[in-house]
């Protein structure tokens, strides 16, 4: 019986295995704690995905691997480099098709949108992390070893703490407070719906162009956070937000207390900047449609995401 593969139960796992399970296909949900979604058709399996003896051993079988797995962000430059290894590792002994969730970072800085043939000019010690799990990947896809492809996406929206967007401004807002932002609040970014994340890795897994190449997941919106969190706030029936944007001086100074801060720092400018995703070959070759804003908002408001077990 064939199945699929899913590492993580983060934002993008939770709702990429149900809608694997919700098309009829049997799945095997990897994550570190055994938690995943409840579903009948979803097995969940506690394991390390950085073994790759044991994700051999789990991946046997398996028509695809979807990873959505990532370490936590501080830790990026250490632990990313051996998980990347081992699912590599496991689709490569096992004949697994591989479909990997990315982001922007490999690209560098850039002006203008983005479109998917750009070229891995990473400035940073994250955004270099990242494509080279994606060179390495598509090395072996080029040398016939594997059939891998990724999708990328930019800023998380979605039902829970999805991000740096709900961490930093809708729980403030949503709670009457004052939020603070690292970035220009007013420049245009695209935001990516969790459940168009999954709509998307699940296209990819069953289409015969999506291999050895990369894909943008369609965006929401690309509107700026300011407007975003108007249009947040108006829904939610709360106060006009209070926005405050926090510059580099402002990191630095909150790193001293809270290390996370500075993780932040090397990735400011694609906050300070426009940041915009090209998804039109996407839309066209893989279907997917961007879900729009009222709705993904409403969804966020509402907090309905996939049951976890």
């Amino acid at each position: 019986m064939s199945f699929v593969v899913v590492t993580g139960a983060g934002a993008a796992g939770l709702p990429t295995a149900r809608q694997f399970a919700e098309a009829g296909e049997h799945v095997r949900q990897i994550t570190r704690s055994g938690r995943g979604v409840d579903h009948p058709l979803v097995e969940l399996v506690a394991a390390d995905v950085t073994d790759a003896d044991r994700l051999t051993d789990l991946t046997q079988g398996a028509r695809v691997l979807v990873n959505c797995a990532i370490p936590p962000f501080p830790q990026w430059a250490t632990d990313l480099p051996p998980m990347a290894a081992a699912l590599l590792t496991a689709v490569e002994r096992t004949g697994a098709d591989y479909v990997m969730l990315g982001n922007t970072y490999g690209y560098g800085p850039v002006e203008g949108p983005m479109t998917e043939d750009l070229p891995m000019s990473a400035t940073t010690v994250k955004g270099r992390v990242r494509a080279q799990m994606w060179q390495d990947a598509l090395a072996a896809h080029e040398a016939g070893r594997v059939r891998v492809t990724e999708v990328r996406s930019a800023g998380f929206l979605g039902p829970g703490p999805v991000g740096a967007y709900a961490l930093f401004v809708a729980a403030a807002v949503l709670a009457g407070e004052e939020a603070s932002y690292p970035g220009d609040l007013d420049a245009p970014h695209s935001w990516n719906y969790t459940e168009d994340i999954a709509r998307t890795l699940v296209a990819a897994s069953g289409a015969d162009r999506a291999w050895g190449r990369a894909w943008h997941v369609p965006a929401t919106s690309s509107v700026s956070v300011r407007r975003l969190t108007e249009q947040l706030a108006e829904l939610a029936g709360v106060a006009a937000p209070r926005l405050r944007r926090l510059h580099r001086q402002d990191l630095v100074e909150l790193a001293r207390t809270q290390p996370m801060f500075g993780e932040l720092l090397e990735m400011l400018y694609s906050n300070e900047s426009p940041h915009i995703l090209d998804s039109a070959f996407t839309q066209e070759v893989l279907g997917v449609r961007p879900t729009p804003l009222d709705a993904v908002l409403r969804h966020t408001l509402a907090g309905d995401h996939p049951r976890a077990a």
